[in-house]
C-alpha cells in the first residue's frame, strides 16, 4: 500500500507495518531508518543488537521507527521482530539503491536499503524524517573513476530531512560539499559549526548555518515545504566527544585501508563496505562503537526532530 497525496494505492509494492501505517494516517511522527547498516554496516551479531536499538531510541524519544528493507520482492516499511532478525542472518541480501530497486523486486529479491533508496521510499509513504550514520559521496580519485553515490543526486530530488554525522571520513570530504552545494542541498549543522566526519566530530570544512534545537529544524522544514523546494534537508550532527575516534588512528588506518583497497582492485560500491570492516579490525573494535553510537544519537535527534515538526503541522 501507498500513501501519495493522502490517497492510498493498493497496487504498490510498499506494505507498511500497522504502527507506521496507523502514525502517517494520524499525522504522528515517523522516522525512517536504513537497513544497509544492519546486512553491511555491521557484523553479526552487533548487527541485530544495534537496529533494536535505534528503534528503541526512537520510541523512546516519541516517534515510530520504520526501517525499510526488501524482501522477497516486496518494500517493506517498517519491519517485525522476525524481519529484522532475517535482514541480520541470510547471506543472500543484497545492497540497494534506487537504480536496484526494478531489479530486485522483478526477481523476488531480498534487499537492504541505502540513503537514496530509502529516502525515496520514506518521502512516497509521507514520512519527512530520516536517520542514517552518515551519507555516501564523492569518492577519492573521483577525477579518474566519476565514482560518486547516487545518494547526493536523489537527495538533490527528494525533499526529506536527513539526520547523519555528515559523510563518511573515507570520502572526499571538500567535494561532497561541492557537490551538496551545487545540487541545491540544504545544510544545517546542529549544536555545530564544522562539518562532522563520521568518526571524527570535525572533518576540518566549516558550515554555513547552524540549528540548536529541533524545533529550528521544524521550522526549516514548514519554510522549504512552503517554498515548494524539492531538495533535502540535512542535518549534521557529530559524533559525541567520548565516542570519536583518535584523529591520528583514523587517518593511519584509512590511508592503510585505501592502500589495501587499491591492490586487492577493490571498487565501486564494495569500497565502503571494505574501508568499513578494515576500520573495524584494524581499530579492534573501537570504530564499530562509534559507528553505533553516532547512529543511535541520530535516530534519538531524528525523532525529536519528527516530534518538532508533527506539533506544527497539528
Amino acid at each position: 500500500m501507498l500513501f501519495r497525496s493522502g490517497v492510498l494505492s493498493d497496487s504498490s509494492p510498499i506494505h507498511l507495518h500497522p504502527s507506521v501505517e496507523e502514525a502517517i494516517r494520524g499525522g504522528s511522527p515517523v522516522v525512517a531508518l536504513e537497513s544497509t547498516i544492519i546486512s553491511h554496516g555491521l557484523p553479526r551479531p552487533e548487527n541485530i543488537r544495534v537496529a533494536r536499538e535505534i528503534e528503541s531510541i526512537v520510541a523512546a524519544n516519541g516517534a515510530t521507527p520504520a526501517t525499510i528493507a526488501i524482501l522477497d520482492g516486496e518494500i517493506y516499511v517498517g519491519l517485525t521482530n522476525d524481519q529484522l532478525e532475517s535482514i541480520a542472518n541470510r547471506d543472500d541480501v543484497v545492497k540497494a539503491s534506487v537504480r536496484d530497486l526494478p531489479v530486485v523486486l522483478a526477481r523476488s529479491g531480498t534487499a537492504t536499503t541505502t540513503v537514496a533508496a530509502t529516502s525515496i521510499i520514506a518521502q512516497r509513504v509521507g514520512i519527512e524524517v530520516f536517520a542514517t550514520g552518515g551519507l555516501g559521496g564523492v569518492h577519492r580519485q573521483a577525477r579518474e573513476t566519476w565514482d560518486e553515490s547516487a545518494d547526493l543526486t536523489t537527495l538533490g530530488n527528494t525533499p526529506i530531512t536527513i539526520v547523519c554525522s555528515g559523510v563518511k571520513s573515507i570520502l572526499d570530504v571538500g567535494a561532497t560539499l561541492e557537490r551538496l552545494e551545487t545540487l541545491n542541498i540544504c545544510l544545517v549543522g546542529y549544536r555545530t559549526e564544522r562539518f562532522p566526519g563520521f568518526y571524527l566530530a570535525d572533518s576540518g570544512h566549516p558550515m554555513g548555518w547552524q540549528v540548536t534545537e529541533p524545533s529550528e529544524i521544524a521550522d526549516i522544514m514548514a519554510a522549504r515545504q512552503r517554498l515548494d523546494l524539492n531538495s533535502a534537508l540535512i542535518v549534521a550532527n557529530p559524533i559525541s566527544p567520548e565516542h570519536e575516534l583518535d584523529p591520528d588512528l583514523h587517518d593511519a588506518t584509512l590511508n592503510e585501508g585505501l592502500r589495501l583497497a587499491s591492490e586487492q582492485h577493490i571498487t565501486g560500491k564494495d569500497v565502503t563496505p571494505f574501508l568499513l570492516d578494515h576500520f573495524h579490525r584494524a581499530t579492534h573494535g573501537a570504530s564499530l562503537e562509534a559507528n553505533a553510537a553516532l547512529i543511535i544519537a541520530n535516530a534519538g535527534l531524528a525523532a525529536r526532530i519528527a516530534c518538532a515538526r508533527a506539533s506544527d503541522t497539528l
